[in-house]
């Protein structure tokens, strides 16, 4: 009797402890948030000056100077070309890659309660692959490879979706997403892999393989607007609905009985992970990791509550992907392919958090 009343005090204590924990966690969260935001506009300024073409601060500031107030140029045009056709484009898009797919796993995992799901979890990324493979055998250019990336990445997830509703039949609907997920992607994946078989060896098959590394070598303006936009559509919805994911990780049955209709609020919080997902992908190719450790990093640094996990992973995830494409840019002179990158670091992050086994994620 004495070892038990001594095991439930200890496990009492634990629990008071891991509340005070994320009170204190929740409570800096704004602080944090204001240094996470001052940290990429340092980065971001840093980024600038890094490349083959070497610009300092002082004429980078001088270009964007006299571009607001419209001075005549008194820099080289070559120092326009730079900035405004690669480095403006590529940071952007950097930034909102890296926000969306840290997002959108923050957003799965909250939703099917649990830590080690990203957002390829059902198929969207296997899906992308697919679609960008076809597009490459077929010839088509820059702006048909992200069209088809992204409507086949949407169809995979869309095809899960349909499999999950057909098969659970409103019983253990998590789990039976989760299942048709896993099959979907595998389905799609032994397309990609056919795809590459029938290639041309010579061009179509090295085109694909190195499309699917992910990278952001070949980004334009055009694109930073064509990514901004579903975005935009699928980031609002999930910020403005972020405090009912923490219902949502409470269980089914838990949240009905707070009022929550919880297949309309799991479809919303599906479409637009899956939306973040599907666009970052199409633009940036396969790259893995960032919607996995990100979100735990943030559940870190802020705690498990959605009001502040998720802007603080769209923060991170934006700083994190920056970083990492500018070490694949900067350290070799030849570029490295992003998704090599991510998972060199994730993959020792995650073991870190196998080992040390941490409990209430979500």
């Amino acid at each position: 009797m004495e070892i038990e009343k001594d095991n439930l005090l200890e496990v009492s204590i634990n629990e008071v402890n891991l509340e005070k924990s994320k009170k204190t966690k929740e409570n800096r969260a704004p602080y944090i948030i204001t240094s996470l935001i001052f940290i990429l506009i340092a980065i971001i300024l840093i980024s600038f000056t890094l490349g083959r073409y070497t610009i300092s601060l002082p004429e980078l500031f001088e270009v964007f100077t006299g571009k607001v107030f419209g001075l005549a140029p008194t820099w080289p045009s070559t120092i326009e070309t730079v900035l405004f056709n690669v480095r403006i484009p590529r940071i952007l898009v950097a930034i909102m890659v890296g926000a969306a797919l840290s997002s959108a796993g923050a957003t799965y995992q909250g939703l099917f309660k649990n830590p080690m799901v990203s957002p390829d979890i059902l198929g969207a990324s296997a899906g992308a692959g697919f679609g960008a493979a076809m597009a490459i055998l077929m010839s088509f250019g820059n702006v048909g490879i992200q069209i088809t990336a992204f409507i086949f990445s949407l169809c995979a997830v869309f095809l899960s979706y349909i499999l999950s509703k057909i098969i659970g039949r409103n019983n253990n609907v998590v789990m039976i997403l989760v299942l048709t997920g896993m099959v979907v992607s595998n389905l799609f994946s032994a397309f990609t892999s056919i795809t590459k078989y029938v290639a041309d060896p010579e061009s179509k098959l090295p085109a694909i393989t190195f499309w699917l590394m992910g990278g952001l070598s070949s980004v334009t303006s055009n694109q930073v607007i064509v990514l901004l936009i579903p975005l935009s559509i699928a980031i609002v919805p999930l910020y403005l609905l972020r405090y009912k994911i923490n219902v949502l990780s409470f269980g089914e049955e838990e949240a009905q009985a707070m009022g929550i209709d919880t297949g309309k609020l799991r479809l919303i919080f599906i479409l637009c992970a899956t939306l973040l997902t599907a666009a970052s992908v199409s633009v940036s190719g396969m790259i893995g990791w960032v919607g996995l450790i990100i979100p735990h990093i943030a559940r870190l640094i802020v705690g498990p509550n959605y009001k502040v996990l998720l802007p603080t992973s769209l923060l991170i995830g934006g700083i994190f992907m920056l970083v990492v494409d500018n070490i694949a840019r900067c350290i070799f002179v030849t570029e490295i392919p992003l998704g090599i990158l991510t998972s060199i670091i994730g993959a020792p992050f995650f073991i870190y958090l196998l080992l040390k086994g941490r409990k209430g994620w979500v």
